[in-house]
């Protein structure tokens, strides 16, 4: 069994109020399946998604009607008790201390120096995604926060990422950014998924009440008009030994600016590969979500800001055609 690289993006799950509605929103919209997941003893009803057979997210009841209806990104670890010491040494705030999931591996959350929430997963006989970077599954994973500087030195001191900022000499790209966009994520793939009993259990800000920087802010170097917005703060995170840079990034930072409410809370925004981003917007209108930005394209393809039938926001990414 295929492990994941330490740091690297390996598994995504959402709390959401009514289990079964969200099951039907994503069958529909992304053709997924589901099994029902594994639980630990304060869990709750989950289930496993697949796509084609193979594990790429989970979706579970919420325990509490008070907690968000939330997407929530995990970060692989092979140690945890050690990444939980350093992130909170770099500022951050533990949430859930590391719990053991039966066999299938531990996981932990935590809260970034800006308060966005996030998990880490140390394998057991799951290790993560079995599908990634292909329409139906995960591709790419920022964080939006208002504290850029604590928070970058806060993700190179706890995951060693190395980053290369928006513009920089060698990135070889203009403007990415408040629109959500980036190189979908090259991390390693593994051969199973984290059990999905404890899904982001403190995501910061539910979709229903955020509103996503979309193109008319400073975005992916072009926005909905076709005007150049490249003027950003952006930055791509790289994993520690790999050269910095578009072909390893796994995932970045963008900031949120004072053109958005100060009540937004910093955040994490998760992409899904497709093949069609127009039909998949579409199709989740159809369905009772909700569209916050329309599709739009960037130097990476074509991509869109949804919000499912319940509020959790999600992004989607058509990556471009090959020539």
């Amino acid at each position: 069994m295929a492990a994941f690289a330490h740091s690297a993006p390996c598994w995504v799950d959402v709390q959401l109020p009514d289990l079964e509605a969200g099951k039907r929103f994503y069958g529909e919209l992304f053709g997924w399946t589901f099994r029902t997941g594994e639980e630990v003893d304060r869990g709750g009803p989950c289930v496993d998604a697949l796509s084609g057979g193979k594990l790429v997210a989970a979706l579970a009841a919420k325990r509490d009607g008070r907690m968000p209806t939330a997407w929530g990104i995990y970060f692989a670890t092979d140690d945890i008790t050690a990444t939980v010491t350093r992130i909170r040494k770099a500022g951050g705030q533990v949430i859930t201390e590391p719990v053991r999931v039966g066999g299938a591996g531990v996981l932990a959350q935590a809260a970034d120096p800006g308060g966005a929430v996030f998990g880490l997963w140390q394998a057991g006989d799951r290790s993560g995604f079995q599908k990634q970077n292909e329409p139906g599954s995960f591709c790419w994973t920022e964080v939006y926060t208002r504290q850029k500087d604590r928070v970058d030195a806060f993700y190179e001191q706890v995951f060693g990422f190395r980053g290369t900022d928006l513009g920089a000499p060698g990135t070889g790209e203009p403007g990415r950014g408040e629109s959500g966009t980036g190189e979908p994520g090259t991390g390693g793939s593994g051969t199973t998924g984290p059990a999905t009993a404890e899904p982001a259990t403190g995501e910061s800000g539910a979709g229903e009440s955020r509103r996503t920087p979309g193109p008319e802010a400073p975005g992916s170097g072009v926005g909905e008009s076709g005007a150049d917005v490249s003027g950003v703060d952006f930055r791509m995170w790289s994993p520690a030994g790999t050269e910095p840079g578009p072909d390893t990034a796994i995932g970045g930072r963008s900031v949120i600016t004072d053109a958005f409410p100060a009540e937004m809370p910093s955040y994490f925004l998760n992409y899904f590969a497709v093949a069609d981003c127009d039909a998949t917007a579409e199709t989740g209108a159809h369905l009772g979500g909700r569209v916050s930005v329309p599709p739009f394209d960037i130097p990476y393809g074509r991509m869109a800001v949804l919000h499912d039938n319940q509020g959790a926001e999600f992004a989607v990414l058509q990556p471009p055609v090959s020539r």
